[in-house]
């Protein structure tokens, strides 16, 4: 009997034992996961989204030097003694840029102009006439992302502008009046540099400089008889100001 009931003791003891050791043992590893990183609770990743659009107010600064001006029969009044004026204008824009990359980007400009063509040299004052421009420029970027909000970018590609609803000035200066005018449409190359300043994730605003090498072929024709041919060298500066959505 004195036997039976030391056993009992024992194992009772045992199992006491044995049970206090796992409790401790839990409580080390509760206080384990306590302090450990949970990692599950991670903030969500924004999803890349590639679509930019861009409102912009832009001014389209010619640069017509070098523009040449034949006059058939006319040596006097042709070049290098006179050449080409084509007015500045101020027009609102609207791009697109597409993102393959966070880095790399394809920009596409939509917009049109009406600019006013004159004589120089010994066609000084004298009215061309006028025309409207539609020059898509499609440029493929780099966008420099080290700078926080500020994102600047360079880019370079192609231009096609089309010239549209031309019209000769008919005016008579000197006994001379432009009575037909042609202006051939023209491919170009294109270089641009600007940046974007992020408000937040989605608003933005916007700064970019493009350079244009647009040198179209010419006809026109005065006082219905006189032959004009030559090349307009317009070669503008596009420089322009807005505000930047991005999705």
């Amino acid at each position: 009997m004195e036997n039976s009931m030391r056993i009992k003791t024992i194992l009772t003891t045992t199992s006491l034992l044995a049970l206090a050791s796992s409790l401790a043992s839990m409580s080390v590893q509760a206080a384990d996961l306590a302090q450990a990183p949970i990692y599950y609770k991670a903030s969500p990743i924004e999803p890349f989204n590639p679509w930019m659009i861009r409102l912009r107010v832009l001014g389209v600064l010619p640069d017509t030097a070098g523009s040449s001006v034949n006059v058939a029969g006319a040596s006097p009044l042709s070049s290098p003694a006179s050449g080409l004026s084509i007015s500045d204008q101020a027009v609102p824009e609207l791009d697109i840029t597409y993102f393959f990359t966070r880095n790399v980007a394809a920009e596409l400009i939509l917009g049109v102009s009406r600019h006013h063509i004159s004589g120089t040299g010994t066609l000084n004052g004298l009215d061309i006439g006028k025309a409207w421009l539609l020059p898509p420029t499609l440029t493929l970027q780099y966008h420099f992302t080290d700078f926080g909000p500020l994102k600047p970018y360079i880019g370079a590609g192609i231009n096609y502008t089309v010239f549209f609803n031309q019209s000769a000035a008919n005016t008579s200066l000197a006994g001379l009046a432009v009575t037909d005018l042609h202006i051939a449409n023209q491919f170009g190359a294109a270089v641009q540099f600007g940046f974007d300043y992020m408000l937040d994730r989605h608003w933005g605003l916007n700064f970019d400089v493009k350079k244009l090498w647009l040198r179209p072929d010419y006809s026109a024709t005065v006082n219905n008889a006189i032959a004009v041919t030559g090349r307009a060298n317009i070669d503008p500066w596009l420089v322009s100001g807005g505000i930047t959505y991005k999705f």
